[in-house]
Parts: C-alpha cells; structure tokens; sequence
C-alpha cells in the first residue's frame, strides 16, 4: 500500500446552486495533479556501484552490485521517461567522505554528474562541511582557490561549481544571524509550487572538525523549518517537503510501506513539524525506510546511491493540497538500468584517470582481509591497525598510546585474487578524511572519562585503541562505571588517576568531535603536522620491509567484555 498522508489542512468541496433555486448536478471532480520526485543522500562520492543485499519477500538473500553514477543516470532516465517533469533532490552529504576516486579531486567529479544527471536541490549534510565553508563554498560557487590545492581543478583543470543549489534553514551565520545558505527553495511543476526547507542534523557540531564551525552556529532543525513556513505561505506553497539530513533506524525492510517502528533523532524532529509539512525526507544513518511517525511519511533512500527513493505526490488542483504521498525505494541496479551517455562517459574518465595514481602497489598485509567491522567488545581488526599506525607515528614525540574513532575508517583492506600488496587506492578508501594528527597529555581520570564517553545517549561509539593500551568493561554497569576498576593499563601497567599521560588522537576528536568532550581539555596539544592515512602507509611500509607485514584478519583482544552477553554468546 502507498503511504497516505491524513492532511490537518481541511480540503473543502462545495456545490454550485443554479439560479433561481434549481439545484444543477454537481461538475465531476478533477483528477489529482501528481507530482513526482527521485531521492538520494549519503551519496559520499561513490562514482562506482559497491555490494548491497537483501532479503526479498519470498525469502533468501540477494547480493549485487548497485549504484554507481551510470546507474544513477539510468534509473533517473526511466522515471523521465514516465515524467519529463520529474524533480531530482538530494538530502545532504553528497560529498565527503568519499571515497578515492571522487575525493582524490575534492569531489568535483561528483559534483559534476550531479549537475550532469540535472540535480534540482540539496539540503547540506555534515560532510560538506568536512573542510569547512570557504571549501563548500568553492565547490559550489566554482573556482580553483582551496585550501587543498593538491585537490582543486586537479581533475580537468577548472571546476565550474554547481548549477544546483544547497539550502539549510538552520545552519546560521554568527555575524549575520541569517542562515548561510538559502532556507528553502520552490520548484513549479504542472503549475504548482513546490517548496522545499532544508535542514542539517543539530549534532553538526560533534561531527565535523572544530574549525568548520568557526564563525557558524546550528538551530533546532524543526523549529529551523517551522520558521520557514509562515513565509512559504506567503509565496502560494502547494506542498511543502522538508529535506533534513538526519535520520533513524527500524529494522523494516527498506522497501516495506508504511513502517511504525522507527527510531532515532528524525522520530524528534517529525513530531515536531508543523502540520503544513506534508513529507520528511531524512538521511544521515544510511538506513532504507518508507516509515509514517504520525501521519508524516517519513522516508530514506540507504547510502551510495544504491537506493532511490521514488516519491508522488498527488495534489488536489482545486483546492491545492496534498492528497497522499505514495513512496517507493527502487535498488539501483547497474545491469537494470544502463547509465546516459553522458554520464557514463563522465565516469570512464573519472576511472582512466585514477587508474595509474590509485594501482600503485604500497605493501603486504599480513591478513589477506582486515575487516574494519568490530566484535562484540567493540574492537576492529582495522582499528587495531589504524591506532598502531597513529603510535608508531608519534612515540618520538612522546606519545605512551593511540586513540581513533570508528567513523574515520571508512572501509576494510583486503588483497584481491592475485593481489599481493595493498593499492594506494585501498588505503585512500579506507582512510579518506586525511586527518592531521594531535599529541596531548590526559590524566589517568581523564583517561579513564574518556573511555567512559564512548556511551552516548544509549549507542555505543567504540574508540579503537594502540596494542601499547588495554581495559575491560561490563555493559551491566552503570552508565560512567563500566570500565572495569583497576583493568585500564598502560604498556601493561595500571593506570593511575593523577599521573599524565601523552595521547595521540585525530584532529576531528581532538576538538571534541562525537562527543568526546573531554578531549578539548588535554594539556600540552602539540599540532604534528603528520597525517593519519600517510601514518598508516609509513607504518604498512616499514613492517613489509622487517619481514612483518602488518594487519590481523580478526581484533587483537586489547579492549575485553565481561558482561553476560559475552558469557552467553548472545
């Protein structure tokens, strides 16, 4: 069944009476406008297609590959084909985080598809602001003059910025008090005018390095939107879509109509709306859902472009409401849909000129696959990696042992059939942020507090730690008690509360990004100047050459669980 939106707007009908008191038949109601959009977010670059399952109604599993650009093209292609009118919307963080073949240009060549495949509007995402706003600001207006030169107009020698536009009500200029992009933006369509209010996820702040929030500040992403509506009214809005980059988890299949169990921080924010809004399209958690919270449809389309999500609205031209949204999340299936010829050549070129940069061989593992996914303590086989990586790097600065956040690995390692060594590329996909590296001192209570913040809010955001560090803890305990006394040591000693220790952690956590707010208060910060990925290449390169390739195929057990869901397996 589609998803029905029980409009608070009331729709009037009305009878005409003929002069004279004789009644006249009443003229037969006009069909519903319909108005149909094509949906994507957390596209993070992904010029080529990548791995995605699931289960179909009859059971089993399918596993192929979806997305790509080319993809993309094609499914857009086909519901053109349906509707010419068709409007093309993304819901932030476009770029970023991308991986090789995308970020080794700053994400233009994405950007470009994107115009290519005639993208009409995007809320901004937390990742577009991954190198801050004169960089965003760049993309999006063109120009050459970035604070990553090695990157900028790299791909074809200029970049031409964006033709479509980015908007976000809440994301506030501090100097001005107005928001930096536009609030919204109104698209017509068969005569109708259809607005759209962007918003960034609230959590900004906590998710992008410290010095992209110089100079800017986040408002409540509802009360953001509700502000806007006042004067979409103002320009005759037919219907209103708010487009916020923040989503939810619900264990729904990702084509399952109408879902109730969704949770998360967009449950907050729709039950906030104003009644005008007529439909929530969120992102953010990379999770396909076709949800209601209320009677607000409430969708997303996955991540890297393997879904889209297929949207119709259908408007009452009389009285210019929406009627209902009907919603489908169609798998972009590369063998389904042959990309345009444009776009497809677009990507042929985007490969042709990674190919010789992204092959180069760097060095062995020693696993054939170190998977990034963690156990149920918490650690990685990637993260162990990465964390000794970031060590090796600065003990001759002093540093006793290394901390790093899940979020910036971005992917395993793993040798293909007849590989031998890791690529370049590999390395770049993994590790895309290019994070500096800070050195600061934290006491053994400011340690352990650490530790102790990787529960936020019910979810757990494992730190991946150096072999040089090791504790225990117990998910029965209470919050901020749950590293277990006396296992929290230091090059195997117990660490003390009031002794100093020196840390290595990623620019990004260092400003207290997710969360991790004792951070901002170590002592003695020293600014390395060394980089993350450029760490790990130097750590992989200098083990191959001691006869020692480096990588494990499962986690090195330094961080250990001692509640009951271990014990029992569960």
């Amino acid at each position: 069944m589609p998803i029905l939106h029980s409009l608070a707007r009331s729709v009037g009908l009305s009878l005409a009476l003929a002069l004279g008191g004789c009644s006249q038949l009443p003229s037969p109601a006009a069909a519903p406008l319909e108005v149909n959009l094509a949906v994507i977010n957390d596209l993070h670059g992904h010029v080529r297609s990548g791995p995605f399952s699931y289960r179909p109604p009859a059971g089993g599993e399918i596993t192929l590959a979806a997305g790509g650009i080319d993809a993309l093209s094609g499914v857009l292609a086909e519901l053109r084909r349906q509707d010419p009118e068709l409007l093309f919307v993304g819901a932030g963080d476009l770029i970023g985080g991308s991986p090789p073949l995308s970020g080794l240009w700053a994400d233009e060549p994405t950007l470009e598809a994107l115009d290519l495949m005639g993208l009409d509007v995007s809320a901004v995402g937390n990742h577009e602001l991954d190198n801050g706003r004169q960089e965003l600001l760049r993309q999006i207006h063109g120009g050459c003059a970035s604070p990553r030169p090695d990157k900028a107009c790299r791909f074809d020698g200029r970049h031409r910025g964006t033709r479509f536009p980015y908007i976000a009500a809440n994301l506030i200029d501090s100097a001005s008090g107005e928001p930096l992009f536009a609030p919204y933006h109104i698209e017509e369509v068969r005569g109708l005018k259809i607005a759209f209010v962007g918003a960034v996820t609230a959590d900004l702040p906590y998710l992008v390095p410290r010095s992209s929030m110089q100079g800017l500040h986040i408002l409540d992403e509802a009360e953001a939107i509700n502000a806007q509506i006042p004067a979409l009214e103002r320009q005759g809005a037919d219907a209103i879509i708010a487009v916020v980059h923040s989503g939810g988890r619900t264990a729904a299949a990702f084509d399952r109509p109408d879902c109730s169990d969704l949770s998360g921080d967009i449950v907050g924010v729709a039950r906030r709306l104003d009644p005008q809004v007529d439909l929530l399209i969120s992102a953010h958690t990379h999770e396909g859902y076709l949800c209601r919270v209320g009677s607000l449809p409430v969708t997303q389309a996955a991540s890297y472009g393997r879904l889209l999500t297929h949207l119709t609205l259908r408007i009452d031209p009389a009285s210019r409401q929406v009627l209902g949204v009907e919603a489908r999340n169609l798998v972009v299936d590369p063998q389904r849909y042959p990309g345009s010829a444009e776009v497809t050549a677009l990507k042929q070129a985007i490969e042709q000129r990674g190919r010789e940069t992204l092959g180069r061989p760097m060095a062995r593992l020693g696993a054939r696959r170190v998977p990034r996914r963690p156990d149920a303590a918490g650690e990685s086989p990637m993260g162990d990696l990465v964390a000794d990586a970031q060590l090796a790097a600065t003990r001759h600065l002093g540093a006793r042992a290394a901390l790093t956040n899940l979020g910036g690995i971005r992917g395993e390692l793993a040798l293909e059939p007849g590989q031998s060594r890791v690529s370049f590329g590999q390395l770049v996909t993994a590790q895309p942020f290019d994070n500096p590296l800070v050195v600061l001192s934290l006491s053994g209570a400011q340690l352990r507090e650490l530790l102790e913040q990787q529960w936020q809010g019910g979810e757990f955001r494992p730190l991946q730690v150096s072999a040089s560090l090791s504790y225990r803890w117990d998910a029965s305990r209470p919050p901020g008690q749950r590293v277990l006394p006396g296992s929290l040591r230091i090059d195997g000693r117990p660490v003390r509360d009031q002794e100093s220790y020196r840390i290595t952690v990623n620019s990004f956590l260092a400003g207290g990004g997710d969360h991790f707010e004792v951070l901002t208060r170590g002592a003695e910060r020293l600014d390395t100047h060394l980089r993350d990925r450029q760490a790990l290449i130097d750590y992989l390169q200098a083990r191959d050459r001691g006869g020692e390739p480096a990588g494990r195929g499962e986690s090195a057990r330094r961080i250990g669980r001692a509640d009951a869901a271990v014990a029992t397996g569960r």
